[in-house]
């Protein structure tokens, strides 16, 4: 609603209004309907983040999230892009902060939540749309064909989503076949996964969970965009039910393993350490194709081995992603 470019744009007080009284209406006809606000379009909009405080400053009553869109391309070095997932920390921390303020400044009880509605590595098929032909039915638009480096920024997207699981509630891939998606086919042909399709397969079958709030301590580098960058970008996500740690970590350093030591001794008496998984590739633009499926494909070692709970150690390989696995008695 925020971008010129849209038909139907408006500012945020007239889409403020507007969704303000369309939303007392709906929670008229079902009171248990949860309601998306709509955000900026990205953070580089010269309205962000005045237009979150003025739409929320109308709707805060009757709007249950705020939605985020964030996608991130490559325009300089791989230092910088791996380290583009700071700007998704510092995007959802404002937004947070935004909808704090509203909530004080109207003195509610309520705590408005986020709705990141669109993420996702775009700018592969930018040129390649341009050449299409006008006119055509059924063109294949925006199918983006990921690397093994952008596997790595979509590990660490995930990561800075499962890190605000306390606010932000809803995450979703807006496209999960062909465009800018993790799987990909061909009329009448095959289907594969593409090599962003590893790190959303694992987050989401092991990032249900309690994510912990880590102490984190790795050594960094200093990138001209982003600042301080750890070369590990990690989290930890505890399963009470079964007593398993899963921890999700992508090694930024270009050129050296990361040797990273966990304290597990508020965990129980005895450490299982189930698997490393790992996803790694000796070349950064190596893809999944067609012809090539399983270019680059996570390397399971199944560990079991048992020791007793204090610090576990583990070496994660120069630009890779990892999940660790461990239970307890």
């Amino acid at each position: 609603m925020d971008g010129p470019w849209q038909v139907g744009h408006k500012t945020a007080e007239e889409y403020g209004r507007i969704a303000n009284e369309v939303g007392k209406a709906i929670k008229l006809f079902d009171p248990t309907l949860e309601l998306v606000a709509c955000g900026s379009s990205n953070a580089q909009m010269p309205t962000f983040p005045q237009w979150e405080e003025t739409v929320l400053d109308h709707c805060y009553d009757v709007s249950d999230y705020i939605s985020l869109h964030l996608y991130f391309r490559k325009d300089s070095d791989t230092a910088t892009f791996l380290a583009s997932s700071l700007e998704m920390d510092s995007f959802i921390e404002s937004v947070i902060d935004v909808c704090d303020y509203v909530k004080a400044k109207k003195r509610s009880k309520k705590t408005m939540y986020l709705s990141f509605d669109e993420w996702n590595v775009w700018f592969h098929s930018n040129q390649k749309d341009k050449e299409q032909p006008a006119w055509i039915v059924g063109p294949s638009l925006l199918e983006d064909v990921y690397t093994f480096e952008d596997a790595l920024v979509v590990g660490c997207m995930l990561n800075s989503l499962l890190r605000h699981c306390d606010r932000v509630k809803v995450a979703c891939l807006a496209q999960l076949v062909n465009t800018i998606a993790p799987i990909m086919t061909e009329t009448g042909g095959s289907a594969w996964r593409q090599t962003i399709y590893w790190p959303y397969y694992y987050a989401s079958r092991y990032g249900r969970g309690e994510v912990l709030d880590i102490r984190l301590d790795v050594p960094s580098y200093e990138n001209a965009n982003h600042g301080n960058v750890p070369f590990a970008d990690c989290i930890a996500v505890y399963h009470t039910d079964i007593k398993e740690l899963d921890i999700f970590v992508i090694n930024r350093n270009q050129e050296e393993s990361l040797e990273m030591s966990f304290d597990l001794s508020s965990f129980g008496n005895t450490c299982t350490v189930l698997e490393h998984i790992t996803l790694s590739h000796a070349d950064l633009d190596a893809v999944n194709d067609k012809d090539n499926p399983d270019e680059v494909y996570p390397e399971v070692v199944a560990v079991n081995a048992k020791m007793e709970c204090g610090s576990y150690r583990a070496s994660l390989g120069s630009l890779t992603w990892n999940l660790l696995r461990l239970s307890f008695e």
